[in-house]
């Protein structure tokens, strides 16, 4: 499954033309899985007034959610 996911991620930023930031903070077009699932580890789901919602996403992790497709979006962005 690891290697999978990263390939799937390798091809979507190559067909895409983008990057992710690496251990360094250099762009990068090949990340290793484990680095992008370390860009994970701050986000939390939190429920605020009975609505749940995602803490601490931002531009770069919004693009990874995009890069890996619908399920994976559905999961991020899904709400209740």
């Amino acid at each position: 499954m690891y290697t999978l996911a990263e390939r799937q991620l390798r091809q979507a930023l190559d067909a895409q033309k983008q990057t992710v930031r690496d251990q360094r903070q250099q762009p990068t077009a090949k990340p290793t899985f484990r680095w992008i699932m370390q860009k994970f580890q701050g986000i939390h789901w939190v429920n605020l007034d009975g609505q749940r919602q995602i803490s601490n996403l931002n531009d770069e992790r919004r693009l990874i959610i995009h890069l890996f497709g619908p399920p994976v979006e559905r999961y991020y962005y899904a709400s209740g």
